[in-house]
Order: C-alpha cells, then structure tokens, then sequence
C-alpha cells in the first residue's frame, strides 16, 4: 500500500503498509502512556513505576514524535498558527491523535523549538522547500492547535524522533 503499491499481501493475508503499521503502533504507545500516567487514581495498587504513589508526578513521556516521508523523498510538512502576527509556520513534526478508516490519521502540528525556545522556520530562504540545515537547530517540541488529516498509504516511509512530554494530561 505505501509507496505506491496496489496492495500487500504477506503470507496470503493482505496488511495496511507499513507506514500505517507503525503510525498505529506509535498511537497505542502513546495510549498507553497517558493512560498509564494520568490516572486520577493516584494510590492505585497497579500504579507504576515503583514509588508512583509517593510521588505521582508525571516524569515519562506522552508523545513519540515523528516525520513522514513523501514518494519523492521529501519530507512530508504542515502549517501551524503562530501566536504572533506572523504567518503560519511549517513543520514536518508530528504527534498521532487518531487513525480511523483503515488507514487514516489525524496527526497534531508540532512546533519545532531551539534550544532557548524559540520556533525554528523549516522553510529555506526562498519559501520552497525545507531547509536540512535549520532542521539540525531543532532540540524541543510544543504541541500545536493545528492537526492534518491523512491518508498514511501516501506516504514511503516513518522516522520516529524522539519521545518527549508535551503535557496531554494537564
């Protein structure tokens, strides 16, 4: 399916490409991370790691960060809104929110952050294209207001990032 094949039959059985496999994989761990840590039971017998109920602040991660690859080799980029008067911003970060209708996802904008906080512009001086360099100054990620809609079967390949606490639960 991904990549532009018709479909993908392993073994007889027909799968969902493997971006889409591992967008769904990367959703369940990111379930089960909130689910894990924001109980609002906090003296829960099953509460983990040891110690969570002396001191159930939250210190793991609640998202996988990822890029996706285009057919082409680009990677794949969205807008976000800036809280300032500037226009939208591009990034090519994102968090999986939902994956429906096979192979479907509604995926969350992340804002690419330098190491004193401030937002990286992806875009190369011409406004075409996503500039390699200023994508090694990104370090942190913010969770956006802005999410996507698509079709992972569109995309040739996944490379997943970081994990990282964006604060889902607070």
């Amino acid at each position: 399916m991904g990549c532009g094949r018709a479909d993908n039959n392993v073994a007889g059985q027909s799968t969902n490409g493997c971006v889409c496999e591992v967008v769904r994989a990367i959703l369940e761990i990111q379930n089960a991370a909130v689910q894990d840590e924001c109980s609002t039971c906090t003296t829960n017998c099953f509460l983990e790691p040891l110690g969570g109920i002396v001191n159930p602040a939250r210190s793991s991660a609640d998202t996988r960060v990822f890029t996706l690859l285009n057919k082409d080799g680009s990677p794949f980029f969205a807008t976000f809104s800036s809280t300032s008067d500037e226009p939208p911003c591009v990034s090519i970060y994102f968090r999986v929110e939902d994956i429906f209708d096979g192979c479907c996802a509604t995926l969350r904008v992340l804002v690419p952050e330098d190491d004193n906080g401030r937002t990286v512009d992806l875009l190369n001086n011409d406004g075409t294209a996503i500039s390699f360099r200023d994508v090694c100054r990104v370090t942190r990620f913010v969770a956006s207001d802005s999410c996507v809609t698509v079709n992972l079967d569109c995309f040739c390949a996944v490379q997943c990032i970081d994990d990282v606490d964006l604060g889902i639960c607070n």
